[in-house]
């Protein structure tokens, strides 16, 4: 009896000295941070608190270029423009008699249809040639009247517009009926146009709104399309839209609700954000003042004092145990490629060593029944 009772007296004193050994599920914080001591750290450390989140919003972002590009609150002139290939009417009316612009006994003339030129001009007779491409009608009109006022002071010009074939756009990917679409109007807008290819795609992930126009592209999160009114913009002809997923991500690993790859749920996500869509901290094992964040900034980054990192690594450290780091997680965002990691309380392999110590002393009681 007296053998059983040493053999668990020893089994207790070897988990103590063990205890530092048990198996965990993440990293414990100082054991992250203890490099930062030495003489020649290979990170910088920064604790995010509310007077630093303004700082840290200065520095160089990191995994994109740091906002989608879009066209803003413009949508454009509020009158349609005229395009190359569209098909323009003129009336000229001029009362003056022996006019020779109109024929004997008529107060009008009505020039045959033409088409606007590559070069954006019309031909009009005895003035020539008239640049009027990016114009509206009524722009076009006046400066049509101002060219004949040589040859017929008192002439009056009707002017009306209709869209050549050049006034449609590409659906290229990520919707349900990709092709060419013509616009209806000069009044037709992104949303209409996507409505018409049948809807964004169901299986998009978080679809990114692409539109390619005279060589530059713009962006804009397809939630953020719908939500901003502004951002539904007047399409034109040549356009390209295509539909892909949004596919920036941040990792998440230790101490949380889930050990994944998280994609951004929104154009820009603060580190408070980012713990709701992981599913926040494990409450029975996560050391809430051990929030990191790891990340990787570029040679051409570094930036002495506050206006950039002193070093490529750096680990942010945010203590949500404080009013100060709650609302600093708040405020402070996310990068794409980013690490965020929960570490684990001190305090959970401690209660590991008692439960097993616990289990032990059972196992005493049990054999000093026997």
């Amino acid at each position: 009896m007296r053998n059983i009772r040493g053999v668990v007296a020893g089994l207790a004193v070897l988990v103590l000295l063990a205890g530092c050994s048990l198996p965990r599920g993440a990293a414990i914080q100082s054991e992250i941070l203890s490099e930062e001591t030495r003489e020649t750290p290979s990170f910088q450390l920064v604790q995010i608190t509310r007077d630093m989140t303004p700082v840290l919003a200065k520095w160089p972002v990191t995994g994109w270029h740091g906002r989608y590009h879009w066209f803003g609150t413009s949508r454009g002139p509020d009158s349609s423009v005229i395009r190359t290939g569209d098909a323009v009417d003129i009336v000229i009316w001029d009362s003056q008699d022996n006019s020779l612009l109109n024929a004997a006994g008529s107060k009008s003339t009505v020039i045959p249809t033409m088409q606007v030129s590559s070069s954006g001009t019309i031909f009009m007779p005895y003035v020539g040639e008239v640049p009027i491409r990016g114009m509206t009608a009524s722009s076009a009109r006046k400066r049509l009247q101002d060219r004949l006022e040589p040859i017929a002071p008192s002439a009056q010009v009707q002017i009306s517009v209709t869209p050549g074939r050049n006034n449609a756009v590409d659906l290229i990917s990520g919707m349900s009926a990709p092709g060419r679409y013509t616009l209806e109007n000069r009044d037709t807008k992104i949303l209409s146009i996507i409505a018409q290819g049948g809807g964004i795609s169901s299986g998009l992930r978080n679809p990114l709104v692409r539109l390619q126009r005279g060589g530059n592209s713009y962006e804009t999160r397809f939630s953020s399309l719908l939500a901003e009114p502004a951002r539904n913009v007047r399409l034109l002809g040549g356009d390209q839209i295509s539909v892909v997923e949004d596919d920036r991500s941040f990792n998440v690993l230790g101490a949380a609700g889930s050990q994944q790859v998280m994609y951004f749920e929104k154009e820009q996500m603060t580190a408070m954000e980012a713990l709701s869509a992981m599913g926040g901290l494990e409450s029975s094992r996560a050391n809430p003042k051990g929030v990191l964040i790891l990340r990787e900034y570029k040679a051409s980054d570094l930036k002495p004092g506050n206006a950039g990192p002193d070093m490529q690594q750096v680990v942010f450290s945010i203590d949500l145990t404080s009013a100060d780091g709650l609302f600093a997680a708040r405020q402070f965002e996310i990068n794409p490629n980013d690490t965020l990691l929960a570490t684990e309380s001190p305090i959970r392999s401690v209660q590991t060593v008692f439960g097993l110590i616990g289990s032990l002393i059972g196992l005493t009681a049990q054999t000093n029944n026997l």
